[in-house]
């Protein structure tokens, strides 16, 4: 693969009634140095559910992260738990606990004493400590690494400890920042998978940090895409991917093509589109207006397109760049003169069946309804 709504989990895994609501309302966070981390978000996390805070490089994900757990003070803004506004209150009073990326393990002690050291912090004695995160190393699956210090476990396992010694606080909710980025990408496929497992089980609320747009649609109910300390769109994995809306969402989370055209005519609801090198296009307006004279976004999703003639409408021609074998289809990549590069997936069986050369021209086509319409931002 290369305006925040609230959003309620797919119906496979509904979640109602379950403690760990979130709301952020109108949250910002300025730094002292005067640099603007969050610019007035709001955002509602439904209870139980799985959220992953989406974005590139200093998008504001983690400051987000971090204000909601109560490391950060937001410099303005509510941020409401349960409906309960817990801004100024520390992360145990919040009900957060806090996954790091480093997992921040006590090389000197066993896992069991990591698990425990919380309660140990907070007077617990020792029986009722050992006992309860016995308890939790058991529902990561470590129950015999137990004597066993970090320098003894691989990575999966050490992420496993950190996740137990967040969860052993009993959370309303866990924040996970970049929580398999260290890992290689045999664990990150497995961890992403108990991770997603343990959320179901647990039906605790899982707020989790990566950039990695795979990993997000993967595992969450909620996918929030941010950008310059802003939401750009939050909605289901799928309504993400497949209904973008606007061309930052599309292009950041790939799989799809953006194309932009001036209205010519709009009858019946279709909007007739002349493209900037001459191309026409035919795109489905819905509720939205659309003149003439007007430039318009839509995407194409690159698994939508078939080889067409280059006199379809609805079709792009160019060049053959680059082919791609990628297991299941084929990566074909278009140049075009004074235009970005198009890309098409092809069946694999229809691709090697009548195989296409690079440097040789092809086109690519799509049926009405598979272009989106995009909002201008």
């Amino acid at each position: 693969m290369d305006t925040a709504a609230e959003i309620t989990p797919s119906p496979a895994r509904t979640v109602t009634g379950h403690a760990g609501a979130i709301e952020l309302a109108g949250v910002a966070k300025r730094f002292p140095n005067g640099a603007l981390a969050v610019n007035g978000i709001n955002l509602r996390i439904a209870g139980g559910s799985y959220c992953c805070l989406l974005g590139p490089s200093g998008c504001g994900k983690t400051t987000t992260l971090r204000m909601i757990a109560g490391h950060e003070e937001p410099t303005a803004g509510e941020i409401l738990i349960d409906g309960s506004n817990v801004v100024g209150l520390s992360p145990r009073a919040r009900g957060t606990a806090m996954m790091f990326q480093s997992y921040a393990l006590f090389p000197h002690l066993s896992v069991r004493d990591n698990v425990a050291f919380s309660l140990r912090v907070r007077g617990t004695p020792r029986a009722e400590r050992y006992r309860e995160a016995d308890q939790v190393i058991e529902q990561v699956q470590l129950t015999e690494f137990a004597a066993r210090l970090p320098g003894q476990l691989s990575g999966g396992q050490q992420q496993r400890v950190a996740l137990a010694r967040a969860l052993i606080t009993r959370p309303r909710v866990l924040l996970l920042d970049e929580p398999l980025s260290a890992l290689d990408e045999f664990l990150r496929l497995q961890m992403r998978a108990e991770l997603r497992e343990m959320q179901r089980r647990l039906g605790i609320t899982f707020v989790h940090v990566t950039h990695t747009q795979l990993e997000a649609v993967a595992v969450a109910d909620q996918v929030v895409v941010m950008a310059h300390g802003e939401v750009r769109q939050s909605s289901s994995a799928r309504g993400i991917y497949a209904e973008p809306r606007s061309a930052y969402v599309a292009q950041f989370m790939g799989g799809q093509n953006v194309l932009r055209g001036t209205v010519e005519s709009v009858a019946a609801g279709i909007a007739t589109l002349r493209g900037p090198g001459g191309e026409g296009y035919a795109v489905r307006l819905g509720a939205d207006k659309a003149l003439a004279g007007q430039t318009v976004e839509f995407a194409v999703r690159r698994d939508r397109l078939s080889l067409a003639s280059s006199s379809t409408v609805n079709s792009i021609t160019g060049r053959v760049r680059a082919i791609e074998y990628q297991g299941t289809f084929v990566k074909m990549t278009l140049t075009r003169s004074g235009a970005p590069d198009f890309v098409a997936y092809v069946d694999e069986g229809a691709y090697f069946r009548a195989p296409v050369a690079v440097g040789t021209m092809a086109s690519f086509g799509w049926e009405l309804d598979e272009a989106h319409l995009l909002v201008s931002e």
